[in-house]
């Protein structure tokens, strides 16, 4: 089957790295990611990835526990660096190309974020993973996933959670809760969702991004998505 998106932004959160353990990386939850990633890449899908960093720090917490907001968040970037360079490690153990570019300069690990150069790496067939957000304190790193995915000219981004999609209430909660399998940006807004956060979701919105939600524990659920079959929820204009 064909590939329904031929570039794709996945927003890869930290905790999807942690598996089973309560911090850090699970290498082998790491390993099965960067094989789906692997899979999708040899059909012919161009791959950009914006990852977080809450499996190592958090700066929202942090900041509530007493560390400046500004300075918790720029920790908080650091640890995306961290989880950039795990997942480059990993994808370099299977043959598989890519590069990282961070938002903040740290040249002696990391490339810094040149849109040109990360467009080019992409039509290469290379993997490209953005760290370190927007690079600013007070964005999340939704929002820095809709900004890129807007500036690679993504034809979707993709949000890999722990939930196959979005729910109609917390469905560990709900036995009753549904799954949505599309709904608006407006919906979700109005609604308050949880999908993304509020700048991410109007970004997407005003910018016409389709978003998909779904569960990256869920094997085969990425592939399913690129192949165009019911997974996850996915919102639109």
């Amino acid at each position: 089957m064909a590939a329904k998106y031929k570039r794709i932004l996945l927003k890869l959160s930290g905790e999807a790295l942690m598996g089973e353990n309560s911090y850090g990386i699970h290498r082998s939850t790491m390993g099965r990611i960067v094989a789906e990633l692997d899979e999708i890449s040899k059909l012919g899908v161009e791959v950009a990835i914006v990852v977080g960093g809450g499996n190592i720090f958090r700066g929202m917490t942090s900041a509530n526990d007493g560390i400046e907001r500004v300075t918790a968040d720029y920790m908080g970037m650091l640890a995306t660096v961290m989880n950039a360079l795990a997942l480059h490690d990993a994808m370099k153990q299977i043959g598989l190309a890519s590069c990282i570019q961070s938002a903040l300069h740290i040249e002696q690990v990391v490339e810094p974020y040149v849109r040109g150069k990360a467009m080019r790496y992409l039509a290469e067939g290379k993997v490209v993973i953005f760290a370190a957000g927007t690079g600013n304190p007070f964005f999340t790193t939704d929002t820095a996933a809709a900004l890129r995915g807007m500036e690679m000219d993504a034809d979707i981004m993709l949000k890999a959670t722990k939930v196959d999609g979005v729910y109609t209430s917390d469905p560990k909660i709900d036995p009753q809760a549904t799954r949505f399998k599309e709904l608006s940006f407006d919906e979700a807004i109005a609604k308050n969702l949880q999908v993304m956060d509020a700048t991410a979701l109007t970004l997407c919105r005003d910018q016409k991004l389709l978003l998909k939600v779904f569960s990256i524990f869920k094997a085969g659920a990425l592939k399913r998505i690129i192949l165009g079959e019911d997974e996850g929820t996915l919102v639109t204009v």
